[in-house]
């Protein structure tokens, strides 16, 4: 009897085998669809031979591009991120930068990127190495310690981390710091600096296990922190403490008398923040996968140990979009953020759900919704831009958006994206919103503790 049971095992062990696994039955099946069509070559010939996006572009909805907004926020002047993750940077100094053109009244000025990335580097190394000390008690094949292992630090940020940044080292013009190559392509640089930290990380993981305290393990956290920050100097220079600056006009004249300024006062001066970057300010998230109406925090996505997670209110987007509307009737731009890189037409800057046709180019269909998208991890916000614009209709209703991107003044329109409201509901992720533009009945949700999310949650900051 025994051996007839190990038998009926291994049958069905073979059995199973036979329906996991690709057999030359199953592969039999696969191959088994039937020879092509005449049409059907030359579309295969057509695929092999050109980009995915050529093929599937819908020519039909090639109209010229529609760019006139009932209602916009004028801006002066596009960036550029060149070749780095910065463009939750690019867009919270933006947002600012105009502020800090009006109180200075003049056109086409920019902040140092690289002064503020330069201590976002830092900040971010010091993050990762506390964790790595507060986690030591952790077996090393955590999901925790294995997350931070893979994700010591990146380009990539939120808003929270522009708000933390800022009011604690402050803002310089970009003629007192201008960038370098390292900072315009940091891909390489940043391979480096990883493999620095993960070293010290090891090292602080054994002299832990050899009986160190805390406190010792924190001073030899202090001691390396040093060599990053002579990395960083290197890569990036050293950032200014004091500087002598004066606003110009377009023709190079000065409109005051220079004045001596550190990179606190300076950004008091100019931006005269009148608000809490954090506090007056709600991060507002459109992600169906989760309740609505709850506030979320997700751990560990923030850019300086002491300062703010990434905390949001999941709205509708019936309830969202009404919110930035308000912001911007009222000629305040916004932090935004999105799926950039779906359907979007790099020729003209075009976000329309129509743009490109891959169902019918494979034969196939996509037809997964936004929530199935983020559950999959097949969506994310991708992107950070300025918001800056929107058309409505006779009723009130978007019917397109437009965003200061900043991949400089040539790329899409005029450096700028146009959307299709489909596309927004489709594809935007967070928009951050100063309060006075949110009803009483929605600010009152922030009232209610936070649901707490992993760091390896699927909506953890990956803009760049």
């Amino acid at each position: 009897m025994k051996g007839k049971v190990v038998i009926a095992a291994l049958l069905c062990c073979g059995m199973m085998q036979a329906q996991e696994a690709i057999t030359p039955e199953v592969l039999a099946k696969l191959e088994s669809t039937g020879s092509m069509t005449g049409t059907e070559r030359a579309l295969q010939n057509a695929i092999q031979s050109n980009s995915i996006n050529k093929m599937a572009l819908v020519q039909n909805n090639q109209q010229a591009l529609d760019t006139w907004f009932s209602v916009e926020v004028k801006n002066s002047g596009i960036s550029n991120q060149e070749s780095s993750g910065r463009c939750w940077l690019f867009t919270g100094t933006n947002v600012l930068r105009q502020r800090a053109m009006k109180n200075l009244r003049i056109e086409g000025f920019m902040f140092s990127h690289v002064y503020t990335f330069f201590y976002d580097q830092l900040e971010k190394s010091n993050l990762f190495l506390q964790g790595i000390i507060d986690t030591r008690k952790q077996d090393i094949d955590s999901q925790q310690v294995q997350w931070l292992m893979s994700n010591p630090l990146s380009d990539g940020g939120t808003y929270t981390g522009v708000a933390d940044l800022v009011t604690k080292y402050g803002l310089v013009p970009k003629d007192i710091m201008p960038e370098t190559y390292v900072s315009n392509s940091t891909s390489e640089f940043n391979g480096h600096l990883k493999r620095k930290l993960r070293e010290i990380a090891i090292n602080i993981r054994e002299q832990s296990e050899a009986g160190q305290s805390v406190k010792e393990l924190e001073a030899y956290k202090v001691e390396q922190l040093k060599v990053v920050y002579r990395m960083l100097v290197m890569a990036y220079g050293e950032p200014v403490k004091e500087f002598t600056w004066a606003p110009r006009d377009k023709k190079g004249k000065l409109l005051s008398e220079p004045k001596r300024y550190t990179p606190l006062s300076f950004y008091k001066e100019v931006c005269a923040p009148e608000e809490d970057l954090n506090a007056d300010y709600v991060m507002l998230m459109n992600d169906p996968s989760r309740p609505y109406n709850k506030v979320y925090e997700i751990d560990m996505d923030r850019h300086v140990y002491d300062g703010h997670n990434w905390l949001y209110l999941n709205l509708d987007i019936d309830d969202l979009a009404p919110l930035a509307i308000a912001s911007l009737q009222d000629s305040v731009p916004m932090y935004f953020s999105c799926d950039v890189g779906k359907q979007l037409n790099r020729a003209n800057g075009l976000l329309d759900v129509n743009n490109y046709d891959y169902a019918d180019l494979f034969g196939t269909t996509f037809g997964m919704t936004k929530k199935q998208r983020i559950q999959t991890h097949d969506s994310g916000s991708s992107h950070a831009m300025t918001l800056v614009a929107v058309d409505l209709d006779k009723d009130g209703k978007p019917t397109k958006w437009k965003v200061e991107n900043s991949w400089g003044p040539t790329y899409g329109y005029s450096g700028h994206l146009i959307m299709t409201d489909e596309w927004f509901r489709e594809y935007m992720f967070r928009v951050v919103v100063n309060k006075k533009y949110i009803p009483e009945n929605i600010l009152s949700l922030l009232k209610q503790k936070p649901v707490k999310l992993p760091a390896w949650d699927p909506m953890f900051s990956v803009e760049n």
